[in-house]
């Protein structure tokens, strides 16, 4: 990845973090937790593709497995976090930009009750039976809802940071000038097109000849 790729994903994938650690875990609502952290690599795998979607949400998901008050084994939402990003790379839509509302929001409730789904397995395999306890039906309707009315406040602003980050003027300027000394050594260095260019040029001196040459005439008969 990028440096200005990695740069913006930890920032906003650390600030989201501290977010949902402290203020929408405290709100004690019914249910799941709404997931920030979740929708922040949603957001980037619908701009980076399910490279860049992966290595975030894994990172993601690491830090949110050892960040406090971490009550599960350390990589089991990283797991979780590396599908799910890499699942809605899959989807992203040409050049990372959304042309309807209708398809993120679709992909957010997925990914939501995707995730909670491949957590409780993931638990379920390892031992953790609290989503049994706590219910399973609840944690994906819960889940859902407070995603979904999150993520057009999330979504859509890191989409669009994520997009001018991917363009890199410093890349797009040397290019620029690449192709400047490309076209200039084809027409001057090489001589492949010095014959082409002279005989333009003759044909054109003949003409403005022979045009000087009638008007020459002309005034003659006057």
């Amino acid at each position: 990845m990028r440096f200005n790729r990695m740069l913006l994903a930890t920032t906003l994938v650390i600030v989201a973090l501290v977010i949902q650690v402290s203020v929408l875990a405290r709100l004690h609502l019914p249910g799941a937790v709404p997931d920030l952290v979740l929708l922040t690599v949603v957001a980037f795998a619908l701009v980076y593709g399910h490279v860049g979607g992966c290595l975030i949400g894994f990172g993601a998901g690491l830090l949110s497995d050892l960040a406090p008050p971490a009550d599960h084994a350390a990589g089991r939402y990283a797991l979780v976090l590396c599908v799910i990003g890499y699942v809605v790379g899959l989807f992203r839509p040409d050049h990372g930009r959304l042309k309807s509302a209708t398809g993120p929001m679709a992909v957010v409730v997925a990914a939501a009750v995707g995730s909670t789904l491949l957590y409780a397995s993931v638990g379920a395999l390892v031992g953790d039976t609290a989503a049994r306890h706590v219910g399973l039906a609840g944690l994906l309707f819960t889940a859902a809802v407070y995603d979904l009315l999150l993520a057009p406040f999330v979504v859509p602003g890191i989409m669009a940071l994520a997009r001018r980050a991917e363009n890199d003027p410093l890349a797009e300027t040397n290019s620029t000038k690449a192709a400047d000394v490309s076209s200039g050594w084809l027409s001057s260095g090489t001589g492949l097109r010095i014959g082409s260019q002279r005989g333009v040029l003759r044909v054109r001196a003949a003409r403005a000849r022979v045009a000087r040459a009638g008007r020459i005439k002309g005034v003659k008969r006057l």
